[in-house]
Order: structure tokens, then sequence, then C-alpha cells
């Protein structure tokens, strides 16, 4: 394929060799004209799990700052646990070059901002890995939502559900919430994020940290979430979030508004897709079965009746990349996807969460 003039690749290293890395990030580097996967930083690479086995072609480091030092890379992806994500991001700022870092961006809001200043003092772009407002299921309430076929949204209920018998092993089970871990940084960063990008910032948050399976709150590694965000038109927003649903089909979304209705069951599929190998590029990548949605409007004359839900062509992760690569193209934050003070105001929700939990009370902003 010809290459356009003045069109840029830039090299790509990757930090961190675990599912992140392998699902989510080199699959996407690969598909990206912008992206050229250039080096892989894995400390220790062993048998059945080794970068330089499944990437012969690319460079390979076991230390962080020998990447860093390598002049011919452009851009950095962070895939390491959150609690090595600010200072990473920071080395890589500070070494001139843009950053992807995975979500949970930081584990506090004070160092987000940190963050952000430092990319600015060296004319550099931070993205944080937000992929999940690419969900197809987000993406059609997102539609729904500004096309006003629901009407005026006065409650959103937004569900993460799993059964996992035993605690995590990896980070989400053994760090603390002070660390960047638990289920509040996992998965309701995914969730509050959502709501963010459809409502902005609420009024005031409820939370409620908790362990299913020992029956108590849990303030250090909480395993499950309920939080409330209340908005100044009177809408409520109720993230869930459980790894002790016993159901053979979990809820995922349900939003009730003035004109209609809009019920989803199951998890977007893209996730399992690249779990099992399909490619991004791959024919129905990214498409949710109609079934796991039900649409209901009011009609002309006032009577709730159930709607064709819109058939909306997936978007994937693959446009998240696509515009992650045309913003370092441009050098512009204005570009970037998803911007690291968009990270930062989501952080704040999820410090508001945990203050709640801990006291009781609303937190008001």
């Amino acid at each position: 394929m010809a290459i356009a003039p003045g069109f840029k690749v830039f090299n790509v290293g990757v930090i961190g060799y675990g599912m992140s890395a392998k699902v989510f990030h080199i699959p996407f580097i690969a598909t990206t004209p912008q992206f050229k996967l250039h080096a892989i930083v894995q400390r220790s690479p062993k048998e059945g799990n080794s970068a330089p086995a499944d990437h012969p072609d690319v460079k390979h480091y076991t230390d962080a700052k020998d990447l860093l030092a390598d002049s011919d890379i452009d851009v950095v992806v962070v895939t390491t646990p959150p609690n090595h994500h600010f200072e990473l991001t920071k080395a890589i700022l500070e070494a001139g070059k843009h950053v992807l870092t995975e979500k949970p961006f930081v584990p506090t809001s004070a160092e987000a901002d940190k963050l952000i200043e430092i990319a600015k003092a060296n004319n550099k772009l931070i993205c944080v890995y937000q992929n999940r407002r690419w969900d197809s299921d987000f993406l059609l309430v997102k539609h729904l939502v500004s096309n006003d076929t629901l009407g005026r949204v006065f409650e959103f209920n937004t569900h993460f559900d799993r059964y996992k018998a035993g605690a995590a092993t990896n980070w989400k089970g053994e760090l603390g919430i002070d660390q960047g871990g638990s289920a509040l940084f996992d998965l309701g960063t995914h969730l509050i994020d959502q709501a963010y990008v459809l409502f902005g910032m609420p009024q005031s948050v409820h939370g409620r940290l908790l362990s299913q399976r020992n029956g108590k709150f849990d303030f250090f590694n909480p395993e499950a979430i309920n939080a409330e965000l209340t908005y100044s038109d009177g809408k409520i927003v109720n993230v869930r979030i459980s790894q002790q649903s016993v159901e053979l089909i979990q809820p995922r979304f349900w939003v009730r508004g003035t004109k209609g209705s809009f019920h989803k069951v199951g998890l977007d599929p893209q996730e399992d897709q690249l779990k099992a190998g399909v490619s991004p590029t791959a024919e129905g990548f990214g498409k949710d079965p109609a079934s796991n949605m039900r649409l209901a409007v009011v009609d002309a004359e006032g009577k709730a009746q159930e709607a064709q839900v819109p058939d909306l062509k997936p978007e994937t992760y693959m446009t998240f990349y696509n515009a992650f690569g045309a913003a370092v193209a441009s050098g512009k934050e204005e570009d970037v996807p998803v911007k690291a003070s968009e990270a930062r105001d989501v952080l704040c929700i999820l410090e508001a969460v945990q203050e709640s939990a801990k006291t009781g009370k609303d937190v008001t902003f």
C-alpha cells in the first residue's frame, strides 16, 4: 500500500507483557497505520510467556530504563499494575516521549494533576486507555441519549457483575485502594468514566465499598461497589459492581427516560473475542447480538411499546487507537481521545465514593 506524502509512522514501546499488553494493545498497535511495534519490556520472560519468543522481530528489554533510553521510540504504552503508573508516566514524559497509560490512570487525582503539568512542560501528550468508551453497547446508549430517543434520562443503571468464587491473585486483588487496586479502580473506573462521558460531573456522590464474600464493609480492597451519582436535574446514576453475582445472564444497562427505556444484558464482546485470538479487523468483531437488548418508547398515543433497537456498525477499540495515532501525528492535546484531565475528573469521583463510604455521608462537588 502506498504511503501518502508526509505520513509518519511512530515507533511504539510497550512496558509490561501481561494480558493488557497481549490482548488490548499489541493487536491494535499492529493494525494502526500510524504505529509500529518497536520494543517490549518484559522483566522475566519464561517458556510459555515470552515476549522475545512471541515477537522476535522487535527489540526486547528487561528494564524500563533501557527502553526510555532508546532514541528511536516515539510513544510508550504503560501496561503495568497501577501502583507503577505515576513514576513510569513521569519518566516517559521527561524522556521526551508521548505516553498511553492503562486505566486506572494513577491512584489519585493529585498525581494526575502533577502528570498533566509535566506533560505540558515537556510538550508531550498523555492519553489514558479508557477503552470501554468504545464498547458497542455503550456507544448505542450514547446514541440513544444524544438523539433524544429516551427523552430526558432520569435513571441510569450500569452494572459490571461476575461470579468469581475466589479473590483475584493479581494486582486487582492484591493492591489496596490507596495504590489503585480493588474493584473500584479496576471495574469502577470503566463504569464511572462512561457516566462521566454521558452526563459530566455529578452534583453529589454516595458510595458503599463492600466485601460480599466476607459480608462486611471493606475500605482496603472491596470487590463490590454500590455508588449513586446525583445530578442537578434530578438524574440518578446507579453504579453496581459484584464478583459474587450468581447469574447466567448478567445485567449491564437499564436506562430510563421520559420517552423510553433501554435494557441490555451481557458484556460487550470485544474482550472475549480478543482473548480468543480474534483479529480486530475480523468480520463481526465487536458486534453485540440484538437479542441482548430491549428498547421501549412512548408512541404517538402516549403508550409504551417495544421498538427496534438501532443497528449501529461497531466502532471498536480500533477507533480509539486510530484517534490516538492521529493525536500523536498532530501533537495537539485536543486530538487526544481520552485526555488526562478527563481521567483526573473520574478519579475525583472515585475519591468521592471512597470518602462517602468511610463517612456515611454524601460528598458534594
